[in-house]
């Protein structure tokens, strides 16, 4: 098996995905562990799939072009292969809001773990953004615990044994599967370590939802973290 698996959701980031593909390629390689990195191409409508073309014959990068689901359901895709595949799992977005120099840091603080978290230090929130948040943290803290302070950061390393029989509790249309993940290994009492990350705006493409939708989104993602609970 891999050392790690790293999963990458994409949609619409033709502009930077190279970039950030070989930051990764690059950081792993210097690390000198054994990994494959598992790109998820969630229906994009740009130029993404082109640029990801460029990584066909990279024997540590898998393409995988899927109709568009979500953001969450395609994390949950892609854990759901990695955990076959590697003693570790690392999901990352595509964006390069938290670049891959920081991993090491991650991986390094792994020793007596079952996850380590990122905590996205230096994030700039709109308003809307920031309520969301509070209120995945809080309904995390109220339903499973207290224990992880970034309960959706897209910079998480999980151990394979122990997140692979937790990914039965998500349904397959969980629009942030992250919060649920925290709050199970909180519930069940997973040794957790959380690590302050630096954290960037990003600079190329678009945050894809955005007022009203967001908060839509975020109604419905608390509505599926309180089901996941007691499902």
């Amino acid at each position: 098996m891999y050392d790690v698996a790293v999963v990458m959701p994409v949609y619409n980031e033709a502009e930077c995905i190279g970039a950030v593909i070989t930051s990764w390629l690059d950081q792993l390689g210097c690390m000198g562990l054994s990994f494959i990195i598992i790109v998820l191409n969630d229906g994009s409508r740009d130029g993404t799939a082109d640029a990801l073309a460029a990584y066909a014959d990279t024997p540590e990068v898998r393409i995988v072009n899927k109709e568009n689901s979500g953001h969450g359901p395609t994390i949950l895709q892609g854990y759901a292969a990695a955990v076959q595949e590697a003693l570790w799992v690392f999901q990352v977005d595509s964006d390069n809001e938290m670049e891959a120099r920081y991993f090491e840091d991650i991986w390094n603080a792994r020793q007596g773990c079952d996850a380590v978290i990122g905590l996205r230090d230096g994030r700039r929130q709109a308003p809307a953004r920031k309520i969301v948040s509070a209120v995945s943290r809080l309904t995390v803290s109220i339903l499973y615990g207290s224990g992880i302070r970034d309960v959706n950061c897209p910079f998480r390393l999980f151990r394979s044994p122990e997140l692979e029989p937790l990914l039965h509790r998500i349904p397959a249309d969980t629009f942030a599967p992250n919060v649920a993940l925290s709050g199970l290994f909180v519930l069940y009492k997973k040794a957790v370590r959380n690590i302050p990350v630096p954290h960037a705006d990003r600079t190329t493409g678009d945050v894809s939802i955005k007022k009203w939708k967001l908060l839509r989104a975020a109604v419905r993602s608390c509505l599926q973290t309180v089901v996941i609970r007691f499902g």
